[in-house]
């Protein structure tokens, strides 16, 4: 396996759902609050449809944490008030920061103030059924959590807050590919559901590398590099935080996507004269040998300074057959420094 790039199969972490915070709309989602019943309470179903909470979430943190409504009609039947919902929305807020649900319960509880609750998000929570934090950073359990919920302007929010703060490559080493290991493993396990959960989240992580901008004008003697999926590779996330992080050095950067054909790789390669080809292949039967002596062999220029590319191979389908002169880097940091360092030559 390949620790560079490899966002679903790398066992970086345990599966971040947790059964209190299962997947549901957007959290504190806004638009008209509905009309109230007579009473001035809202149904569970109102209350859920209002933030994009499933009901069963709601039921689970009344249940298990003691966050439910002050009144309820006949004695049983949830009827959720203003402060009720206030409440809920916070709860909402604290999770997707990346808090545990019973450490956000007992915050909300104690009438803690939202950021005072969200200081303490590195600690471990040893309330039952708390998740175990490892050493994941609280954006990427947020991150996996806005996910189950299809929270796309969480998502977005703390996708963003993780690139702001910690820059690439640390972002999606720790942060982007934890948070899609475990929901990829979250729908293995699950008998295929949490499909478009995967789906929704990988979206916006591509989205959220494609937005990254390069620092300033392409550095001094930067070489370009080409990247390129193998024919019949679809698999294109780790590419894109390759191309991004060499964007955000300033190293020029071509990047031709998902499964190019042999004859445009090959015309690509002479029509722009790379410093450098990465080859991304995430199984072995799109890994091939020949393809990568191919584009090795390219040549362009004039007669006696003729040039070919170093060819890169990335991605796990590499893994025990690197073909002969190729080189293949241990992971993001160290293909963008070995990337870097041709132009420099």
């Amino acid at each position: 396996m390949d620790p560079v790039m490899d966002p679903v199969m790398d066992p970086v972490m345990d599966p971040v759902a947790d059964s209190a915070t299962g997947p549901a709309g957007p959290s504190g989602a806004g638009g008209r609050p509905p009309r109230a019943q007579a009473d001035g309470g809202l149904t569970t179903g109102a209350v859920a449809r209002l933030l994009g909470v499933a009901p069963t979430t709601l039921r689970s943190w009344d249940r298990r944490y003691g966050i439910g409504p002050a009144a309820r009609e006949d004695g049983r039947h949830r009827r959720w008030t203003g402060a009720d919902i206030e409440a809920l929305r916070n709860m909402c807020r604290l999770t997707s920061a990346g808090l545990p649900p019973a450490e956000a319960a007992r915050a909300v509880l104690a009438g803690a103030p939202r950021a005072t609750a969200v200081t303490r998000r590195g600690q471990a929570s040893r309330a039952p059924g708390a998740l175990p934090l490892g050493g994941t950073r609280r954006e990427c359990r947020g991150l996996a959590r806005a996910a189950l919920r299809l929270d796309a302007p969480a998502m977005e929010e703390l996708l963003a807050e993780a690139l702001d703060r910690y820059g690439l490559p640390a972002a999606w080493d720790e942060v982007m590919v934890p948070a899609l290991h475990a929901v990829g493993r979250k729908w293995e396990t699950s008998g295929e559901r949490y499909i478009e959960v995967e789906h929704l989240l990988s979206w916006h992580v591509s989205g959220a590398l494609r937005g990254v901008r390069a620092a300033g004008p392409p550095a001094t003697g930067a070489g370009l590099a080409l990247l390129a999926c193998a024919p019949g590779e679809t698999h294109t996330l780790a590419l894109e935080a390759l191309a991004a992080t060499l964007t955000r050095r300033r190293v020029p950067v071509r990047m031709f996507g998902a499964a190019l054909p042999v004859a445009a790789l090959e015309e690509a390669v002479r029509r722009t004269g790379p410093d450098a080809v990465v080859l991304w292949a995430q199984s072995h039967g799109t890994a091939s040998g020949s393809l990568a002596a191919r584009v090795g062999a390219i040549e362009w220029g004039v007669r006696g300074a003729r040039r070919r590319p170093a060819v890169f191979t990335a991605g796990p389908g590499w893994a025990g057959r690197q073909p002969p002169g190729t080189r293949h880097p241990t992971g993001l940091a160290d293909a963008v420094d070995a990337l870097a360092a041709l132009g420099a030559r």
